[in-house]
């Protein structure tokens, strides 16, 4: 059985994870530095691990998977005073506060990328790279072949900013992709998603610059608008860069300039280094930057789609099926998979 243990916000979240039951307990983070705000979730950390811990000392689970994230402090804190068996999956490059205070008590430390700052010396041997899991939708995309591409043709960009990423990008896009010699813009399509309040004068700037675009604040079928694109333009998420990889599309990545310790950097270097994507530091992200960077991409096709199949060879569609390998391992049972 899988029991899904996280807090009232993260609950909201995982409506459909598939929990044979669930358990709500406290959780808290320490992003403000006033001392009453740090006691408040100081206590509501050590409530939570109280409740986890009564909990599975009824159960006694035979692993602790931990995601990062506040919400799972609790059951790992319990689960580490109880000495049950521990695994923590790293999404990013960098470890994440929560987990880099648990590494040490786990028996694996699975992470989504080759490269995994910030962690402990001691947990280095426990360090197995498994991927990040991703949909199966996703997955389908990296059999289907890149599109057909040309160095005169049609070609389909997809800009995809996530709902921090979308406001600069529905700036500074539009303007650059109207930069680009007549010739070129008379190929692109592009597939953009924007802020809801910004989807207008960005579908404005496109037809004013003779571009051919569909802008909406969401798309549900962004498995199928990957599967068309030609090149993405795309924050460095751990789940972005992920799908990337697995549906073998090339990228220009620009990294959220706020995000904690710098993961996003992180993540695109191995997409970078493997000739796969471009990443734009954020200051950096400007029209007259972008214009040139594109018109470069597009006006080459052997390059994009060597590019592209870089970016399919770093894919790592089997992440699911190695994490829950080595969860089996971590629990001792391995080869029981319905127990």
């Amino acid at each position: 059985t899988i029991a899904l243990v996280t807090d009232e916000r993260g609950k909201k979240y995982a409506t459909n994870f598939p929990a044979d039951w669930r358990l709500e307990v406290d959780a808290a983070t320490f992003g403000s530095k006033m001392p009453h705000h740090l006691l408040a979730s100081a206590l509501k950390l050590r409530k939570g691990t109280a409740e986890a811990r009564k909990n599975f000392e009824k159960t006694r689970p035979s692993l602790i998977a931990g995601f990062g994230g506040y919400p799972s402090y609790p059951s790992l804190s319990a689960a580490r005073a109880m000495g049950l068996p521990i695994i923590i999956h790293e999404q990013n490059s960098v470890l994440g506060r929560v987990n880099r205070l648990f590494a040490k008590a786990a028996k694996y430390v699975a992470c989504g990328f080759d490269r995994l700052d910030r962690l402990p010396l001691a947990a280095e041997d426990r360090k197995r790279v498994v991927g990040n899991p991703v949909r199966n939708p996703i997955k389908a995309v990296r059999d289907k072949p890149y599109p057909e591409l040309t160095d005169t043709g049609p070609i389909n960009i997809l800009v995809t900013g996530g709902s921090q990423g979308a406001r600069l990008f529905g700036e500074v896009i539009p303007q650059a992709i109207a930069q680009l010699p007549d010739a070129q813009r008379a190929r692109l399509t592009v597939v953009q998603q924007a802020r809801e309040e910004q989807v207008e004068a960005v579908r404005s700037a496109y037809r004013d610059a003779a571009v051919k675009a569909t802008v909406e604040s969401f798309f549900s079928d962004m498995q199928d608008r990957l599967a068309a694109a030609h090149l993405i333009i795309a924050r460095a998420g751990a789940s972005t860069v992920t799908e990337l990889a697995v549906a073998g599309r090339p990228a220009i990545l620009i990294p959220l300039g706020i995000a904690m310790d710098d993961h996003q950097t992180a993540n695109a270097e191995g997409m970078v280094m493997g000739a796969a994507a471009d990443v734009v530091p954020e200051p950096k992200f400007t029209a007259d930057m972008l214009a040139p960077l594109l018109l470069e991409r597009i006006s080459n096709a052997g390059v994009l789609k060597a590019r592209a199949k870089a970016s399919w060879q770093l894919g790592k569609p089997n992440a699911a099926r190695e994490l829950a390998d080595l969860a089996e391992q971590a629990a001792g049972v391995t080869g029981k998979r319905d127990a």
